[in-house]
């Protein structure tokens, strides 16, 4: 994790990450790790503590951290094959009781995604292939894959914001405003 700093004024080798809030309480984190599968709970366990502790989506914690287990596995086994020359790169960025947004990008040459994903959930357990982006996308709101593969967006929305934003559509269609959604 050499060439780190934060962007909080916080340094040290201590960090795992660079994190920084906004004044909009906003939450941003920035870490590489090291293709290594023993590196993924270190960095997974230190980016949950900082998830839970800003309520980003109160009560989705456990979704949040199965996807991103999930989406840092894939990259370091199939993306970036566990080549120790390679790293993994996550960039976090939540609004307290809004919603949170995760990318992990390998530096594997990436996959074809659609293929994989319309083949849907394998039955064969031993088969590695699927079965993650099967459970990242049946636990976060929203999953893609940009550059080739190689990198996945997930998000995930509070569900009291998504009880208000529901309550908002439908009393504005009920009184015929637009509610700019």
């Amino acid at each position: 994790m050499n060439g780190m700093r934060s962007l909080n004024g916080v340094s040290g080798p201590q960090l795992p990450f660079a994190g920084k809030r906004s004044r909009s309480s906003v939450l941003e984190v920035d870490a590489w790790m090291p293709s290594k599968i023993q590196a993924i709970s270190p960095l997974v366990d230190r980016l949950m503590r900082l998830i839970e502790g800003a309520k980003c989506v109160p009560g989705e914690e456990f979704d949040i951290e199965l996807a991103l287990r999930e989406a840092l596995n894939n990259a370091v086994v199939h993306g970036n094959q566990e080549d120790p020359e390679r790293q993994v790169h996550v960039r976090c960025r939540c609004q307290p009781g809004k919603e949170i947004s995760i990318v992990v990008t390998d530096q594997g040459k990436g996959f074809d995604f659609e293929k994989i994903v319309a083949n849907g959930i394998t039955t064969d357990p031993d088969s590695e292939h699927g079965r993650g982006i099967q459970l990242m996308k049946a636990y976060m709101d929203d999953v893609c894959f940009e550059r080739g593969g190689s990198e996945v967006h997930m998000y995930k929305r509070s569900r009291s914001a998504l009880r208000w934003r529901s309550s908002a559509i439908t009393e504005g269609s009920k009184s015929g405003r637009q509610t700019g959604w």
